[in-house]
């Protein structure tokens, strides 16, 4: 098993030398200094960019900028990237079966909108000789003195955090391959959550101006290939625009033409549905751009782009206050890391705000939630359709478990950002590359439909409806029962 504490011999043979120079230099924990300074001379994995700027003590000048030239060929990078690949992939795998409890067990009668099964019970691990209500019963400081707090309610860290980058569930990637003859395949990494705690594949698309029409995707993932044939009739010309853009492929961090790309062939790069597929998501991964040093960069779950039409706030945590502030940021900054100096190098597809964004973001408005049979017109269950667990879960998501205070109906968000003082229960530490500090203000996600969207919170730490209860159960310290727990996570299955 993997340690969830941080040690040198993790990171060794995973982070690049500029990004074990920039660390050795910005990290201010003088407990972890000795392991960047031996991580850093030994280099055995790292790409050999232009060597980093020291001060006079030695140490590497911080910067928030990513290295633009780098001194060795793409085949020495590949090679030996893709050497270090497989112990990279059982080292984090090991990590994620010591936090979660990964085994396949669907719950009986519960699927998402196209016949999934969603996964049921906790998966998250505590610590020995504890239950999820000893815990509970502690307070944050009691939690946080002993250590207990467990490891899969912490930051949930990238495969290879100090690489990051866009990687892509295996069952998008052979699509794409089939489809476009396009491959979002990485040789240094590879997707990392199992295929049963994903949103099904390929997901429906539901559209607010024809909800007559029901799932209109018929089963298939909506790429260049099909989409004029699925939605000519159906979307007026300047959405059909928007769609085509969205489909479109544009260089990206990792999927370009340069010779620091992680795919093997020079790529057209990476389109906006290939994240956000069929306008819901696939949960893709990435880490956000807008936080340096590395290791305190959040890891991205994709969210879905249901019900844009009625959020105020976009990027769980920049606050951009419109989708197309939101669609420009992400093609002139977030696709490469938040980084504009490597857009210039990778190829920046700076897009006209007032045709093509806005055709984006007009389209990104149609996708509707999935049904809701058991709402009545406020949102709220219709008591003639509501078994018994549901509605005492309704009663305690409006109650005890203050869940509505954030998330009230009729689509179940405040369009607000909340702090939920994660820090009162844990202390920091670096995990795989990620300092598990407190999150800091999050925005409040919409949970109408949130059965089909796993896994959850911001970066996909909580793999089941039943995870996000307990978390929050802590979180808040509401003292929910066993049985209040599962009422409550009936009623969230029928939003």
């Amino acid at each position: 098993m993997v340690n969830a504490n941080f040690s040198s011999s993790q990171t060794i043979a995973t982070l690049p030398r500029a990004s074990l120079a920039d660390a050795r230099g910005r990290f201010r924990y003088p407990q972890f200094r000795a392991c960047f300074r031996v991580a850093y001379l030994t280099l055995a994995i790292g790409g050999a960019a232009a060597p980093a700027p020291s001060a006079p003590d030695g140490t590497a000048v911080p910067s928030s900028y990513a290295p633009v030239t780098f001194n060795e060929s793409f085949a020495t990078i590949q090679s030996r990237m893709e050497q270090a690949k497989p112990a990279l992939m059982r080292a984090h795998g090991d990590f994620l079966a010591e936090r979660y409890d990964l085994a396949n067990r669907p719950a009986e009668g519960v699927a998402m909108a196209r016949g999934k099964p969603v996964q049921q019970g906790v998966r998250a691990r505590l610590a020995p000789g504890l239950t999820w209500e000893m815990l509970a019963a502690l307070t944050p400081e009691e939690i946080r003195r002993r250590d207990i707090f467990p490891a899969g309610f912490r930051p949930l860290p990238h495969p290879n955090h100090a690489e990051g980058g866009m990687l892509f569930p295996h069952l998008v990637i052979e699509e794409l391959i089939r489809q476009e003859q396009r491959d979002l395949t990485r040789f240094d990494l590879e997707f990392d959550l199992p295929d049963h705690f994903l949103p099904e594949f390929p997901p429906p698309v539901f559209l607010t101006t024809r909800p007559d029409l029901g799932d209109v995707s018929q089963g298939r993932l909506v790429t260049l290939d099909n989409f004029f044939a699925l939605f000519n009739g159906r979307l007026n010309p300047k959405q059909l625009e928007g769609l085509r853009l969205l489909l479109t492929p544009f260089p990206q961090q990792q999927f370009n033409a340069t010779d620091d790309r992680r795919s093997t062939r020079p790529s057209r790069g990476v389109a906006c549905f290939d994240c956000h597929t069929n306008g819901h998501t696939n949960a893709a991964t990435h880490l956000a751009g807008d936080a340096r040093p590395q290791e305190f960069r959040h890891r991205i779950d994709t969210p879905s782009l249901r019900g844009v039409n009625i959020q105020q706030l976009f990027g769980s945590q920049r606050a951009l206050k419109s989708v197309e502030d939101f669609t420009e940021f992400e093609q002139r900054g977030a696709y490469f890391d938040g980084d504009p100096v490597i857009a210039v190098k990778k190829g920046a597809n700076v897009l006209d705000r007032g045709s093509q964004v806005h055709a984006m973001a007009e389209m990104q408005a149609l996708f509707d939630f999935p049904p809701a049979p058991k709402l009545n017109v406020f949102g709220k269950l219709d008591p003639k359709k509501a078994t018994a667990p549901e509605q005492r879960g309704q009663d305690l998501f409006f109650g005890k478990a203050q869940c509505a205070t954030c998330h009230p109906p009729p689509y179940y968000t405040d369009n607000s950002m909340h702090d939920l003082q994660t820090g009162r229960f844990h202390v920091a530490r670096l995990s795989r590359g990620v300092m598990t500090t407190a999150d800091g203000a999050i925005k409040t996600f919409p949970l109408r439909g949130i059965k089909d969207s796993p896994p959850y919170l911001h970066d996909g730490r909580l793999l089941t409806l039943a995870d996000t209860i307990e978390f929050f159960n802590l979180i808040l310290e509401t003292q929910l029962s066993a049985g209040e727990k599962s009422d409550l996570e009936a009623f969230l299955r029928v939003l």
